[in-house]
C-alpha cells in the first residue's frame, strides 16, 4: 500500500462525487490542535465533562450568569487564538483551492473575533481568502446542526450535495451529513473514532489534495490524455480476438472474426438513466444483439458528459461499464469520451458487435401465421427502475412508500434479457425475438408486427404488469404500456414449441406469459380484452419523457 492510501480511507459504498466548494472547521482543522483546552474553560464555568460548553451555557436560565460565562468563553478563545499556529499545509491547501476557482468557507462554533485573531498568525492566509465565514454569532443553529453548512452553501451559490465539509470533530461530520454535504474527517495523526460516519478520513490536510482533484469539475472537451490513459490501464483486454484495442492516440478498434459467418452490429444511446448508466448501456445493446441470436463480443462506448462532471464521476461510469461487460463476457475495446455543454446530463452511446453462424441467425421475416407470441417478465421493467432512481423525491411527495420505491429500484437487475434469449436460441422453432425498449410494450409489438410483415392478435388483459409498476403509473398518471421496457423479451415461436419454451424459461426463474398469436393479415395489432375487441394504444413518445419534460 502506498503512503497516501495508508493515510486516507474512503467509504466504498458511496456514490461518485463532485466538489464545487469547501467548508473548513477552524480550530484543530486549519489551526494546529491543542490551542484550546476545553477542560480548563469547563472547569471555570462549572460545565460537566460530558456536556459541550455552548449547549451547557444555553441551558442556564440566569441571564447574568449566562452572560458572565459568555465573557469567560470569549476571553478563553481569544487567548487561545493569540498563541495558535496554522495547521501543517493549511495555507497551501486553501490557496490551491482558491487557484482552482472553488469557493472556500469557514464553519466554526467559535467567535468571529477569535478566528480573526488566529488568522493573524498565518503567514499568507487572510480573511479575504475566504468567501464566507459562519460563526456562533450567525442566526443559525450551531454544529452539529446542518443549518450553518446550508447557509454557507447558499452564500457560496452551490448545491449542498457538492459541498465538502472538513473537520476534526464528530460535530463537523454530523453538521455536513445533516446538510446533505460530503464530509472529510481530519484525524491529525490520531485514531479515528470507531463510530465515525463520514465519506473520507484523512490524516493530514495535504491528504485532501487527491480527493479534491478527483472531485473537481473537468474542463469541456476530451478527457485529459493522462486521465484517460490511467482509466484504460485499469481495465486491460485479454481477449486475443482484439487486434487494436482502446488506447490514447488510436482512432479505431480492430477485431479478428475468423471462422464466423455473420457479424451482427448494434448501436443505442442511454438518454433517460443517469444512475448505473454504464450498466444500462451494456445491457440494452446486448439485449438487441441477442434478438438476432448473436452473442455480443465487442463494444465501443461514446461518453458525452455535461460540464461540471468530476474525475470521480467519470470513474464511476467507467467502472459500471466494465463491470457490466465483464458479467456478460463482452470486451469494451474502444470509444470516445468528452465533456461538453451539448448535453445537460450524461449520455452513453454503445456500439456493439457480435458473431453468429448464418444458420443460427434469427430473422423476423420468418414469422408465420399461428406462431405464439410470448413475453418474459412484466412490462416496463426498465422504466420502473429508472423512475425509482431519477424521481424518488417526486414519488415520495406523491405518497409512494420508500420501501415500494426501493423495490422498484431493484428492477434494474432484471434489465438484461440474455438468460431467456439463450434459452430461446436453443429451444428450436423460434421465428422472431424483439427487445421491448422505448415506447413500451405497445410500441414494441407494433414494431415486431411491422418487421415480420404479419398481423398479431394480442390478449390485452394477459399483458403482465407488476403491482409496483401499476402503482407507480397510477401515482404519476402514466400508462405502463407506453413506458420504456428493456428487460422484457418478445418471442414468436411455432405453436408446438410454445409450451415447452415457456416451461424452460420459467424453470430458469424468469416469468413468461403467452399473450397472443401471429395472424395471416398484414402488419398491425388486433387487441382483445375480456373476449371483446379492444383499442391498441399508440404513443408518439415514451411515457417517461413526460416526467423529464
Amino acid at each position: 500500500m502506498n503512503g497516501f492510501l495508508s493515510r486516507m480511507s474512503v467509504n466504498p459504498m458511496a456514490a461518485s462525487y463532485r466538489i464545487d466548494a469547501v467548508l473548513f472547521d477552524f480550530d484543530g482543522t486549519l489551526t494546529l490542535p491543542g490551542a484550546l483546552d476545553f477542560a480548563v474553560i469547563k472547569q471555570a464555568i462549572g460545565c460537566p465533562d460530558e456536556i459541550p460548553v455552548l449547549e451547557f451555557m444555553d441551558g442556564i436560565d440566569d441571564h447574568a450568569q449566562r452572560l458572565d460565562m459568555a465573557r469567560q468563553l470569549d476571553r478563553f478563545e481569544l487567548d487561545g487564538a493569540a498563541v495558535s499556529q496554522p495547521n501543517v499545509g493549511a495555507e497551501r491547501l486553501v490557496h490551491s483551492i482558491n487557484a482552482a476557482g472553488l469557493p472556500v468557507g469557514i464553519l466554526t462554533r467559535n467567535s468571529r473575533a477569535s478566528v480573526t485573531t488566529a488568522l493573524e498568525n498565518f503567514a499568507t492566509l487572510r480573511m479575504v481568502d475566504f468567501d464566507v465565514m459562519i460563526t456562533r454569532e450567525d442566526p443559525v443553529k450551531i454544529k452539529p446542526s446542518g443549518e450553518g453548512a446550508l447557509l454557507a452553501a447558499r452564500k457560496m451559490g452551490v448545491d449542498p450535495a457538492h459541498l465538502l465539509v472538513v473537520g476534526d470533530f464528530s460535530f463537523d461530520m454530523q453538521a455536513g451529513r445533516n446538510a446533505g454535504a460530503l464530509t472529510a474527517y481530519l484525524s491529525n495523526g490520531r485514531p479515528a473514532p470507531a463510530d465515525l460516519d463520514c465519506r473520507f478520513v484523512v490524516e493530514t490536510l495535504s491528504d485532501l489534495k487527491p480527493i479534491l482533484k478527483e472531485g473537481l469539475s473537468l474542463p469541456a472537451g476530451k478527457l485529459p490524455n493522462s486521465f484517460l490513459e490511467e482509466l484504460l490501464d485499469r481495465y486491460r483486454i485479454e481477449d486475443p480476438s482484439v487486434i487494436v484495442g482502446p488506447s490514447v492516440g488510436e482512432d479505431t478498434a480492430a477485431v479478428d472474426i475468423h471462422g464466423k459467418e455473420v457479424l451482427v452490429l448494434k448501436s443505442d444511446p442511454i438518454t433517460f438513466a443517469t444512475e448505473s448508466i454504464g450498466h444500462y448501456a451494456v445491457s440494452i445493446n446486448a439485449n438487441d444483439m441477442a434478438t438476432a441470436g448473436a452473442d455480443a463480443r465487442w463494444m465501443l462506448a461514446t461518453l458525452l458528459l455535461p460540464c461540471g462532471f468530476s474525475r470521480d464521476q467519470v470513474r464511476g461510469i467507467f467502472a459500471d461499464l466494465y463491470a457490466a461487460c465483464t458479467a456478460w463476457h463482452i470486451i469494451l475495446c474502444g470509444g470516445h469520451t468528452e465533456i461538453t455543454d451539448a448535453v445537460s446530463r450524461p449520455v452513453v452511446t454503445g456500439m456493439m458487435a457480435g458473431t453468429v453462424a448464418r444458420k443460427n441467425l434469427i430473422q423476423k421475416r420468418r414469422m408465420a401465421p399461428g406462431d405464439r407470441v410470448l413475453i418474459t417478465k412484466g412490462v416496463a421493467v426498465e422504466g420502473t427502475a429508472i423512475i425509482a432512481a431519477e424521481f424518488r423525491s417526486l414519488l415520495l411527495e406523491k405518497g409512494m412508500a420508500a420501501k415500494e420505491i426501493d423495490d422498484c429500484s431493484r428492477f434494474q437487475s432484471m434489465v438484461s434479457i440474455l438468460p431467456e434469449a439463450r434459452i430461446a436460441w436453443n429451444a428450436g422453432g423460434v421465428s422472431a425475438l424483439h427487445d421491448v425498449t422505448e415506447g413500451g410494450i405497445a410500441t414494441a409489438l407494433t414494431e415486431l408486427s411491422q418487421a415480420g410483415g404479419r398481423g398479431m392478435c394480442i390478449q390485452r388483459d394477459a399483458l403482465p404488469v407488476y403491482p409496483q409498476t401499476r402503482r407507480m403509473g397510477e401515482i404519476l398518471g402514466i400508462d405502463p404500456l407506453g413506458l420504456i421496457g428493456s428487460g422484457s423479451l418478445l418471442i414468436c415461436c411455432r405453436p408446438d414449441r410454445a409450451g415447452r419454451l415457456l416451461s424452460e424459461i420459467k424453470k430458469a426463474g424468469v416469468m413468461a406469459t403467452d399473450i397472443g398469436v401471429v395472424t395471416a393479415g398484414g402488419p398491425g395489432i388486433d387487441a382483445v380484452e375480456k373476449e371483446a375487441l379492444a383499442d391498441w394504444p399508440h404513443f408518439d413518445v415514451d411515457e417517461i419523457t413526460r416526467l423529464f419534460g
